[in-house]
């Protein structure tokens, strides 16, 4: 990988604005766009191909700085979900036969079916050699407690619906698999005279060894577990009135980081306070931590801008373009996309942009750019990310022509993270597939529940912003 000097944040960001007017624009820079999208893809899914056992799953991470990759020797139910919709975005794009990836699939589900399961949902960590439930943690021996992960069930739960697409062959089985994800299980009914204890949301999680629920709710809209939500919704486990019952902000008069503007609506016979925060002038809908991935990973999927044009599209464009103003402008690293990834210099941190998150003190950006940020923007804001990308690749060597781009970087002291990310880089390439194929990863979110239930309450949905 080839490391080069980093800039200052001017000469950085001049750069940037170089390579994207080096981009082109015609017939001949749209295909010389695509093409680079489509070698990006190719490494990202080898970088997924490494991280998969021959058991079928796929594991947390991969370590790049030793002479020979070393593979995580954990997973967890997001992981495996990523590989199962990396192939089939690999098979779609050509990068992959038809029948290899078919192959690949029924191995994972093979996998799948084996992995302990607790109440229709699978635990949060497994060995990804044999699909054993980890008990203790590699490297240091500390007790794992049996976890299960509401987030975590839901992007494995949406890998299944992809490959079920994808594979004709495999639908019964997934179909069986799925039969018994009530999402009901996590959720607490709406008591309006005890709202707190009783919301209406998705609890975090739940530990089996003592049959005990983590003290908190998802109660942010504008984040990753929506995808859970929407999943319950569009299957029938889920009322359609707990999507109204998740916050847009914090009420007004809940510690947060900045005081909410807005109004109360009613929506489905539910009091609605349609809160939104503001931005270097910009209102939007806050996030929890302010991070790119809580945004825009769900989006991937399912295609709120299309069904909520002026709330959800709206948003994420806004949100976007903050995240944006802050790598440039705000903190001048002359670099943009904040979102939890690989520590540079070791370990694992949230990154996010403080202001545009609900945590009081919350996710800051601390000069650490993560490239899956950039990718998750392409709908919004293509060549903005597409030259953020390149400088990366250029200024840095972030890019492995082995597996993609690295986890992260550290644009203040030059340092490239020596690792890639299951999760990352099945984001990134979910994005690669949507931006070259659309629709591709897609189709499972536009029939069926997601279409009579969920489509609807999007169409309702009205932001103040």
């Amino acid at each position: 990988m080839r490391r080069r000097t980093f800039l200052t944040a001017t000469a950085a960001t001049a750069g940037a604005a170089a390579l994207t007017t080096g981009l082109g624009t015609g017939t001949a820079g749209a295909a010389s766009r695509d093409s680079r999208l489509l070698t990006w893809f190719r490494d990202t899914h080898r970088s997924i191909e490494a991280m998969t056992t021959g058991f079928g799953l796929t594991a947390d991470n991969l370590d790049l700085s030793g002479p020979a990759p070393v593979l995580s020797r954990v997973t967890s139910p997001t992981n495996i979900g990523c590989g199962l919709w990396t192939t089939v975005a690999a098979a779609g794009l050509g990068v992959l036969e038809r029948g290899e990836a078919t192959d690949r699939l029924e191995r994972t589900v093979a996998a799948v079916e084996k992995l302990e399961r607790h109440h229709g949902f699978w635990l949060n960590w497994y060995d990804p050699r044999d699909g054993s439930t980890v008990t203790v943690w590699p490297g240091n021996g500390e007790k794992v407690r049996p976890f299960l992960s509401s987030v975590d069930n839901a992007w494995l739960v949406t890998g299944l619906r992809i490959a079920a697409d994808a594979a004709p062959s495999l639908r019964a089985r997934i179909s069986a698999l799925l039969d018994g994800a009530d999402w009901s299980f996590f959720h607490t009914p709406y008591d309006p005279q005890d709202p707190v204890k009783s919301p209406g949301q998705l609890r975090g999680g739940f530990w089996t060894d003592k049959d005990e629920w983590t003290g908190h709710h998802y109660g942010a809209l504008n984040t990753e577990p929506r995808m859970a939500s929407y999943l319950g919704i569009a299957d029938g486990s889920l009322p359609t009135d707990h999507y109204w019952h998740v916050f847009r902000t914090l009420l007004p008069d809940a510690e947060q980081s900045q005081k909410p503007e807005g109004r109360y609506v009613t929506v489905d016979g539910v009091k609605v306070w349609q809160g939104h925060y503001t931005y270097r002038g910009r209102k939007l809908v806050p996030t929890w931590g302010g991070s790119m991935f809580e945004a825009l990973m769900v989006p991937l999927f399912v295609p709120e801008a299309e069904w909520s044009p002026r709330s959800w599209g709206r948003t994420h464009a806004r949100y976007v373009r903050s995240q944006i103003e802050h790598g440039l402008d705000e903190a001048g690293y002359g670099y943009w996309g904040f979102s939890p990834a690989n520590i540079p210099e070791g370990g694992y941190s949230e990154y996010g942009v403080d202001p545009i998150g609900m945590l009081k003190d919350g996710y800051t950006s601390k000069g650490v750019v993560t490239p899956h940020a950039s990718f998750l923007t392409l709908p919004f804001a293509e060549r903005e990310a597409l030259a953020n990308l390149r400088a990366l690749e250029e200024d840095f060597g972030a890019y492995d022509e082995g597996y993609g781009f690295r986890d992260s970087v550290n644009v203040r002291t030059g340092r490239v993270s020596d690792f890639v990310l299951a999760l990352d880089q099945g984001m990134i390439a979910a994005a690669l597939a949507q931006r070259l194929s659309p629709g591709l990863l897609r189709r499972p979110f536009r029939t069926g529940g997601f279409a009579s239930r969920v489509r609807p309450l999007l169409r309702k949905e009205a932001f103040s912003i």
